[in-house]
């Protein structure tokens, strides 16, 4: 029989392998309709607005919570890896396994996209990559990335690492989180809130510009929120919760008098 730690690390090479999946499917599909955008590429009618990028990341990341959450977890981006692990609801000894396995499926999922579009995907549109826009400065963007990235990762722990909370609409809860900031952050920093999406489309490209804003804006704002959740709102109840306790108690009491 393999030993415990052998039955470690296999589990941990499947979660990671399961991690390099979902997050090639997430960006493949997600730049994929940014792509078409730029290169104002019709679906069946009119081209593709920015509308449609915020939705395809949204409805792709319902489906794979769904599909893999019970597997890896479903984070599919370093920032999520990183935000849970600070709170000690994610093993370190995973940490580099995933983020390794994220950044090889959004190359993956980059060099994907190239060789379907062509090669005015990466010369033109490089590959969807996120950089702050013609009206936004650097600071700008790295701000709007902080906040995105800090509505994600608020939904994420609070979902999975509160027992009270609704788990029956998590993939819905956690995908509308995304798409929301996805559509938020597009007029500022293109909206990345994962620094895997931005790094395959840029390693492919070859146009790194602005990287810092898009490694560490999503990192602070995941840990953040983590850290806010975690050790400071986890431990409130809702008012009518706590008033029902005291009527519970007060009823105890007159009755035990």
């Amino acid at each position: 029989m393999p030993s415990n730690d052998q039955t470690s690390v296999d589990n941990m090479m499947r979660a990671s392998v399961a991690e390099f999946v979902g997050t090639f499917i997430l960006v493949f599909a997600g730049t994929s309709v940014a792509t078409s955008a730029i290169l104002d590429r019709p679906i069946a009618g009119l081209p593709l607005n920015s509308l449609a990028v915020g939705l395809t990341f949204g409805l792709v990341l319902v489906a794979l919570i769904s599909a893999l959450g019970h597997i890896s977890g479903a984070h599919f981006n370093p920032a999520v890896t990183l935000g849970l692990f600070s709170i000690g609801r994610f093993p370190g000894k995973y940490v580099v396994s995933y983020i390794i396995a994220q950044i090889a499926g959004a190359i993956a999922a980059s060099a994907a996209v190239w060789a379907t579009f062509g090669d005015a995907a990466r010369s033109q549109a490089f590959l969807a990559a996120t950089y702050p826009t013609a009206t936004a400065s650097e600071p700008q963007a790295f701000l709007m990335e902080v906040i995105i990235t800090f509505i994600l990762l608020f939904t994420i722990v609070s979902i999975s690492t509160d027992e009270r909370a609704n788990t029956t609409t998590a993939s819905l809860a956690i995908g509308f989180a995304l798409g929301v900031g996805v559509l938020i952050g597009g007029p500022v920093s293109g909206g990345s809130v994962n620094p895997a999406r931005t790094l395959g489309p840029m390693i492919m490209s070859g146009n790194f510009t602005s990287v810092w804003v898009y490694l560490a804006g999503p990192l602070v704002g995941a840990i953040v929120a983590a850290l806010m959740y975690h050790y400071f709102i986890f431990a409130a109840k809702a008012p009518s919760s706590e008033s029902q306790t005291r009527v519970i108690g007060r009823t105890g009491e007159a009755g035990a008098g």
